[in-house]
């Protein structure tokens, strides 16, 4: 039975949104939330980086994330899988409590129910890539066999 998210306010798989205020640190520095670091990395080696990991809302960062205004990097499709296989990563390796709820699904299709993104969620009619449900379901598959 697959299970659904989207909005980090669902309880209990709220956690699994990039939104949700669970914040670690990663590059030696503090990210509030999965969004903000993805945002972020956008950006290296320029000052929009720092604007982004200081944005107060998680909607905030996705939004001067996604400003086309400024200078994406030139290698950000080929790493964009990556930096966010590595935030989620460090996101649940951080905090024990939604790394349980992770685990706990046990070996379950995970799929981010977003009408909006066909790339990172399963699209308004499902048929999107669904590429944060799988970078959950690799980073539940590392935390199994750390588990004790």
């Amino acid at each position: 039975m697959p299970i659904y998210f989207y909005v980090e306010r669902e309880k209990p798989y709220g956690c699994f949104s990039n939104f949700s205020a669970h914040g670690f640190m990663l590059d030696e520095l503090y990210w509030p939330t999965s969004e903000h670091y993805f945002q972020a990395q956008k950006f290296v080696g320029t000052p929009f980086l720092e604007k982004i990991r200081q944005a107060k809302q998680p909607k905030e960062a996705a939004n001067l994330g996604r400003d086309r205004s400024l200078p994406l990097r030139l290698d950000w499709n080929q790493v964009k899988d990556g930096v966010m296989y590595r935030a989620v990563l460090q996101k649940f390796q951080t905090h024990a409590d939604i790394r349980a709820i992770l685990l706990s699904t046990g070996e379950e299709l995970l799929v981010e129910n977003s009408p909006i993104d066909n790339y990172w969620g399963c699209g308004k009619d499902g048929s999107g890539k669904n590429r944060l449900g799988q970078t959950l379901m690799e980073v539940r598959k590392i935390l199994q066999q750390q588990s004790p």
